[in-house]
């Protein structure tokens, strides 16, 4: 008994001496701090010594509000190639330069902005290609943040803006100009930095769909400048055979590449023969293919071995004549079904010589 009492004052003084760290509150926040005034010692007593450099004006401080966060101008992303700015522009701008492939840099940039529009699902009010000028109908561009489901998913604001196109007269760079024309919000007031961040990602929304489409029109310039041109013809002999725009020098590389990517294995490149010894394997369906878009094109042609032998033409171009494992030379029909399986190939797997 005696030692559970004995227990019992201990853990009562060490709650105690404690008590400050475990319930804890605001008392210590740095916003509440005060200093209030000593403790008036009587006269009789002696004041305990206090450090000046550790004494406090007698004063209560008010609490500060919660800091505010400020958020910095928003930046032009110049993420398309040939794009630019110009430092201490005053206006949401963004210049374009003409690129490879561009016929008319003003109808480039008039066409990205249209997609922007349409990617956020807006369409324009007002359009006058003759002054490069569109502007758009309402749409958000900050977007209420991810909750609960009960949650109010209203749009905090919308906007409505006003693009001008201007292009120089040599035409080789053009600018496009973004300004906020209309805003509403039941709780967001309109501020000069808002608003110049709401024009600069109405800016970008339009750069990054310009880039969007140079990359898709590069693709089909590589695409129509170096697609393989495959035809039939006939070789000296007069052998059915595959005639090339390829000249006869480039052909081994190139060739060798293209037949191991339809599933033919490259077993022998005879140079000095001009020949080259191919293994050729249907590949085999599989459902993942058809997901990932992997899938390789089956030719018409037999399982086995079979030689190609190439030769120049007069038009500088190279011919080539197949032969089975046999040595037998392929007919007509069979050439003519290899020239298309190979052209359906060359389409699907987008391969250039």
């Amino acid at each position: 008994m005696q030692y559970w009492v004995k227990t019992s004052l201990a853990c009562g003084v060490l709650l105690t001496l404690s008590g400050c760290s475990i319930f804890t509150n605001d008392a210590h926040h740095p916003r509440n701090y005060r200093a209030n005034a000593p403790v008036k010692v009587p006269s009789t007593l002696k004041a305990p010594e206090i450090d000046p450099d550790f004494k406090m004006d007698i004063a209560q401080y008010e609490s500060q509000e919660e800091p505010k966060g400020f958020r910095p101008p928003q930046q032009v992303l110049t993420v398309a190639q040939g794009t630019w700015i110009e430092e201490g522009d005053k206006v949401s701008r963004v210049y374009f330069d003409k690129n490879d492939g561009i016929k008319d840099l003003a109808d480039s940039i008039w066409m990205a902005t249209q997609g922007a529009l349409t990617s956020n699902n807006v369409t324009a009010e007002r359009s006058d290609k003759a002054t490069g000028t569109i502007e758009s109908g309402w749409f958000t561009l900050i977007k209420p943040k991810d909750g609960w489901f009960w949650e109010d998913t209203k749009s905090p604001s919308q906007q409505r803006f006003k693009f001008r196109i201007e292009q120089q007269e040599h035409k080789r760079t053009a600018s496009l100009i973004v300004e906020l024309i209309d805003y509403r919000s039941d709780d967001i007031p309109l501020t000069d930095l808002l608003k110049q961040q709401l024009e600069v990602r109405a800016l970008n929304e339009v750069v990054t769909e310009y880039d969007y489409q140079y990359r898709r029109l590069l693709a089909e310039i590589r695409q129509s400048e170096g697609q393989l041109a495959i035809e039939i013809g006939s070789d000296e002999e007069g052998n059915s055979a595959l005639v090339l725009s390829t000249a006869f020098e480039h052909v081994f590389d190139k060739v060798s590449g293209l037949l191991e990517g339809l599933s033919f294995t490259v077993d022998k490149v005879n140079v000095d023969e001009s020949t080259i010894a191919v293994t050729y394997e249907k590949p085999e369906d599989s459902i993942w293919n058809s997901i990932w878009g992997d899938s390789i094109p089956s030719l018409p042609l037999e399982n086995g071995k079979y030689t190609i032998k190439i030769s120049s033409n007069k038009e500088g171009g190279s011919v080539l004549t197949w032969q089975n494992g046999n040595d037998q030379v392929l007919d007509a029909q069979a050439v003519q079904a290899l020239q298309q399986g190979l052209l359906n190939a060359v389409r699907q797997k987008d391969v250039r010589l």
